[in-house]
């Protein structure tokens, strides 16, 4: 039949249904073909932390939010123009996300009596949720899935393994999505271990697709145009893998080997399952067997000279607090990579949030400084990792980057960059050989320590957690307490002489600026985009770099009347400036749900400020 092609400048489709129909791949795979398209492009997995949830319940749906557009697209999007809902539990959990244009794609074969009852319906559930008159395309996926491979020679669970991959052809028709990369994802899935699941898989998918251009409930499609980005050569890219990357061309540009020790957390996990593919490449991992074993032992590669990494989430930042410290008082050159979740204690493992802010700048015993730095977005976390680990080795400082785990698991496209466009890094090694050679003495602009790696003729010298002097001698004197606290303050204090000033997008003075850190860089953004479409003068600032602070925070502060800071906790980052810059008024919106901002809700709260 004849379908309608409508041009979108963007759509959002969210893929919903039990932890065991793949929607994450489905996601995944609508994603990465749309990146090679061309679109701009946004992820948001959402998934429960439970292993396996009872079959058909609401806790036990997963989902995966992909924002594709014929422009740059900052977030996942807020509302979906297509929810595809596998079972009546999926169509529950996530019917409040719908725009009230949406398309909804069912698997009817899912709503029976025995899934409605399980998804706490007691009968209709598009009239109990109030979407009965949204477009609904209510489609037999398992028994045309059954269909479709009834000749395949596959048994009937690998079968019904294979909805997913139905439902994905259904979604490229209706968004016009060529199939060929999913072919060549299938191809190479299944290439050395299962390659007699190749043809059925490429042909589930082909039926899916032939089937929605069939069907009347398909009245209309829509075309999304590749978006105008600049020239380069383009992939879809996590933030998870996208850390990794960014330290593995820290340790090219610095000529050290990449060491990594971490314990295996959600969702940080998979930074180390990146960097463990990497032999070749001179990249050492070891998955320990608990948190204090894993920043402990990168403590000791960085001793040994190697550029140290350990990753982990809020419970396991808890654990690695007395060793952080350690690695302040031995002033050594460490990365440590938080990827934020829900919290406190275990709290929620899957759901993202940016709390653990005050954790990491105070929650050490003493006084006890570090750098911390925040990447903004998925394809920003190389560029973060990279100069943290650059002002590591450089300054000769425990770095903390913050991530979160909607940047971590979620996507999207990243320009592959050339290696000369990033600085060299140079580390601080002392050379065999130098006269009157003191462990802690300073460099006079940095104040950072030289690095004596083990093992060199005359460069033996003392270090743990005890205090010393500059000639690395143990010492309880007062006066050199306070001298030794204030220089390792200061150390850290100086690294704003080599970080990029603050930059101010929008009117460059005014009566409110908006101001975020993290993963709410594309939220803020949009609003701000939104308002200045509708006439107001709003700006917005962005904060990569926390310890320090950019060296005109407060110049760029005193422009404004009011500032609004905007991020995913109680306002941690408003305490934070109260204590640091106190002359200045700060309101504060913030959510603590286990979810991103909405963009309305940031442009609710600005226009009620204003």
């Amino acid at each position: 039949m004849q379908h309608k092609v409508i041009d979108a400048n963007d759509v959002v489709v969210r893929f919903a249904g039990d932890s065991g129909d793949g929607m994450q791949l489905t996601g995944n795979l609508f994603a990465n073909m749309s990146a090679i398209f061309g679109n701009g492009l946004s992820t948001f997995p959402d998934y429960p932390a439970e292993i396996r949830a009872p079959k058909g319940t609401v806790a036990g749906v997963s989902g995966f939010q992909v924002h594709i557009g014929a422009r740059k697209i900052n977030t996942p999007g807020d509302f979906c123009d297509m929810l595809v809902a596998m079972n009546p539990a999926a169509l529950k959990a996530n019917a409040k996300w719908l725009k009230r244009t949406a398309m909804i794609l069912v698997n009817e074969d899912a709503f029976d009596d025995m899934g409605i009852r399980k998804a706490g319906f007691k009968g209709n559930p598009f009239e109990e949720l109030h979407i009965e008159d949204r477009s609904i395309i209510s489609a037999p996926i398992t028994k045309l899935t059954e269909a479709s491979l009834k000749d395949s020679g596959l048994d009937m669970i690998a079968i019904h393994k294979c909805k997913n991959m139905f439902t994905l052809g259904m979604a490229c028709f209706i968004y016009d999505r060529p199939l060929e990369y999913v072919y060549v994802y299938i191809e190479r899935k299944f290439k050395k271990k299962h390659p007699e699941m190749i043809a059925p898989n490429k042909k589930v998918v082909f039926d899916g697709y032939n089937y929605a251009s069939n069907i009347q409930a398909v009245p209309n499609t829509y075309s999304v145009a590749p978006a105008k980005l600049e020239k380069g050569i383009y992939r879809n890219i996590t933030g998870n893998q996208a850390i990794a990357w960014g330290l593995m061309a820290a340790a090219e540009k610095s000529g050290l080997p990449l060491f990594c020790g971490s314990y295996p957390i959600t969702p940080a996990t998979s930074i180390l399952e990146e960097l463990a593919v990497y032999k070749s490449l001179n990249v050492k991992t070891m998955q320990t067997e608990d948190e204090i074993a894993g920043i402990c032992s990168a403590i000791g590669a960085s001793f040994a000279g190697d550029l140290a990494v350990t990753t982990t989430s809020g419970p396991g930042l808890s654990l690695k607090s007395e060793a952080l410290g350690l690695a302040v008082m031995a002033e050594l050159p460490l990365v440590v990579v938080d990827v934020q979740r829900a919290g406190p204690c275990t709290g929620m493992p899957t759901k993202t949030e940016q709390s653990d802010l005050n954790e990491v700048l105070y929650g050490r015993n003493g006084e006890s400084p570090l750098v911390v730095i925040a990447s903004h977005s998925p394809a920003n976390c190389f560029d973060m990792a990279f100069y943290a680990a650059k002002i590591a080795l450089e300054h000769m400082v425990p770095v903390v980057l913050l991530s979160e785990g909607f940047l971590g698991n979620g996507s999207e496209p990243w320009k592959i960059p050339s290696m000369k466009d990033y600085p060299e890094i140079h580390p601080r090694f002392v050379k065999e050989g130098a006269r009157d050679f003191k462990p802690f003495e300073r460099d006079a602009a940095t104040l950072a320590r030289g690095w004596a790696l083990p093992g060199t003729k005359g460069l033996e010298h003392r270090i743990g957690g005890l205090e010393k002097t500059h000639e690395g001698v143990l010492s309880y004197d007062p006066d050199n307490h306070e001298t030794m606290v204030e220089e390792r303050e200061m150390k850290v204090a100086r690294v704003a002489d080599s970080i990029p000033e603050l930059e101010v997008y929008g009117p460059s003075e005014g009566d409110v600026l908006v101001i975020g850190w993290g993963g709410t860089f594309g939220h803020i953004l949009s609003a701000v985009d939104q308002l200045h479409l509708s006439g107001k003068d709003i700006s917005f600032a962005h904060f990569d770099y926390i310890n320090p602070l950019p060296a005109n925070t407060e110049e760029v502060f005193s422009r404004f009347k009011r500032i609004i800071v905007c991020e995913l906790n109680r306002g941690q980052f408003a305490f934070y400036l109260r204590g640091r810059l106190p002359h200045h008024e700060y309101l504060q919106c913030n959510k603590v749900q286990g979810q991103t901002f909405l963009v309305k809700d940031i442009v609710n709260f600005i226009n009620n400020v204003i």
